[in-house]
């Protein structure tokens, strides 16, 4: 039932937005933003659930707690960057949407060093 929520709640700022786009274009534009933001703070408020598996599949299986993090801080990093670029392409301004997933994907970048490190170390412990 939460996606129909979400479906009803887009279509009405669609339908919303279009009818003030001939009079007021700069209000379509702020509806746009403002669904957006509640579409994304809904989303946030379900995540607990999906941090609740994490947590037992991290009991469950041997696996380092660095590396599980390392997974959610990218994961998060894609998430707000795709939704920050969205609202500042749908806002008209692309070069800042570009500034913005350059910088999560040098911020990926750095967050898998660690991980490729320990990697390579592993590998050299093999051979």
């Amino acid at each position: 039932m939460d996606v129909l929520k979400i479906a009803v709640l887009a279509v009405s700022a669609v339908l919303l937005a279009l009818m003030l786009k001939q009079t007021k274009p700069e209000y379509s534009v702020f509806i746009s933003m403002a669904a957006c933001i509640c579409i994304f703070l809904y989303l946030l408020s379900k995540l607990q659930t999906v941090f609740g598996y994490l947590e037992q599949l991290r009991a469950q299986v041997s696996v380092d707690g660095v590396y599980l993090d390392t997974i959610l801080k990218m994961l998060g990093i894609s998430y707000i960057t795709q939704f920050a670029s969205d609202l500042c392409k749908d806002a008209g301004y692309s070069a800042i949407a570009s500034q913005i997933e350059l910088f999560a994907r040098v911020s990926v970048l750095f967050l898998s060093f660690p991980v490729l490190l320990a990697l390579v170390d592993m590998i050299g412990e093999v051979l």
